[in-house]
């Protein structure tokens, strides 16, 4: 062969395989069209109407009228303003948009609590822009999932998944109404599962890498065989946008407390009556523990359910019921989801030594009801179970790189 045919052959078997690389490449990549033309029927677009007090802007303020209401919304609870009079009896409203899915053929949907929260008027708009006046079934803001009832008969519904067996690295999509604009669809990757997040002690979130934004609340997660795996809810943000870090609510959480709001129209969480605190590398050491792990006691409020089963302050709580405490954060997600009454086998160290304690699961006190422990110099967490938090300092914020203007937002 001539030097000029080989150079010839070898740049076209490059290109080949270069080519079959790519097609490989592509080939493993998933399929999103069938999965949205199957799932998108079943999801819906949700708008709020709230009446409010009459307010007036400071003098030299713009006029907000024409602004569309997501944005008009935002400046109203942002900008300073004045009590007022009413002017000619006109009614000021507050209008919010989010997402949701129907999970019933006869009409029940599910959503975020903070999307219809305090709502004088509901409407669902399906994806055929039939607009339907919904009712509020029920909410539940410790979870921030609240259940919908709109009229109707063989209604397009979503199909349930799982999430035990959810792997990271799998594909998600996410269906929904950023910033208004119907059935936008999203995809990306499960980043990790069971995060818990500052101040939402009862979710175990699925973090992604879904692009969510302001509107996308309430609205399905997906995986590849389209069935429901999460409720879109909060995204990480330092600017108020998507940043890559979303989370959204496990369906079997969200399921668990739609299915007591249909019965009962509130939420009954099981309850401890501890407050616990994160085990870290010195004080595994100190018990004895192969690593960090577990939930250390540091508190039992006096005639609580874990006071009557024998829970000492000091013991470090490994498992509930076979489950591993990995981080503190794990048991309220666990005992939250028990049903009040019920015994719970906890497995502690204690002494050096490992022992099982038997507790009869109490029921998580309403807001308002006075039981709340206290404990000295150390700021609680509102959850009463309790987890306790603390400020942290400007060593730790420096070590976690946070400079301040981050926050977690309810999209």
């Amino acid at each position: 062969m001539s030097k000029f045919g080989f150079k010839s052959f070898a740049s076209v078997l490059a290109g080949a395989l270069l080519l079959g690389q790519s097609l490989c490449a592509q080939a493993q990549l998933p399929e999103f069209t069938e999965l949205v033309e199957a799932t998108s029927p079943a999801v819906v677009n949700i708008s709020t109407r709230q009446k409010l007090p009459e307010r007036a802007l400071v003098q030299g303020m713009p006029d907000l009228e024409g602004l569309p209401p997501l944005f008009r919304e935002f400046l109203e609870r942002n900008l300073p303003q004045v009590p007022r009079t009413p002017n000619n009896g006109q009614q000021r409203e507050a209008h919010s948009l989010g997402s949701g899915f129907i999970i019933s053929a006869d009409g029940y949907v599910l959503t975020n609590n903070h999307v219809v929260a305090d709502a004088d008027e509901i409407i669902v708009r399906l994806s055929d822009r039939s607009e339907l006046e919904a009712e509020l079934v029920g909410a539940d803001p410790l979870t921030d999932v609240a259940l919908l009832k709109v009229k109707g008969t063989n209604l397009p519904s979503v199909k349930l998944g799982r999430t035990d067996e959810l792997k990271v690295g799998e594909w998600v999509l996410a269906i929904g109404s950023p910033f208004g604009f119907d059935h936008s669809v999203t995809a990306g990757i499960i980043s990790a599962t069971g995060r818990s997040l500052p101040n939402e002690s009862y979710v175990p979130f699925i973090q992604t890498d879904v692009a969510i934004n302001p509107g996308n609340s309430g609205g399905p997660l997906f995986d590849l065989e389209g069935r429901v795996i999460g409720i879109n809810s909060q995204i990480f943000t330092r600017s108020g946008g998507f940043m890559g870090l979303s989370f959204a609510i496990p369906i079997e959480v969200a399921m668990g407390v739609a299915d007591q709001l249909k019965a009962t129209g509130k939420v009954a969480r099981g309850w401890l009556g501890v407050v616990i605190q994160e085990v870290n590398k010195d004080l595994a050491e100190s018990f004895g523990l192969e690593k960090p792990a577990g939930a250390l006691v540091a508190q039992v409020l006096d005639g609580g359910p874990a006071d009557k089963g024998g829970l000492q302050v000091g013991d470090v709580i490994l498992s509930l019921d076979s489950h591993p405490i990995v981080m503190s954060a794990d048991l309220p997600h666990l005992v939250g989801g028990l049903k009040p009454g019920t015994k719970a086998n906890l497995e502690v160290v204690r002494d050096g030594g490992r022992k099982s304690i038997a507790i009869t699961v109490g029921t998580l006190p309403e807001e308002g009801s006075g039981v709340q422990p206290s404990v000295a110099g150390v700021e609680q967490s509102s959850n009463r179970l309790g987890v306790t938090v603390t400020e942290l300092t400007p060593e730790q914020k420096k070590s976690l790189d946070l400079k301040g203007g981050w926050s977690f937002a309810r999209c």
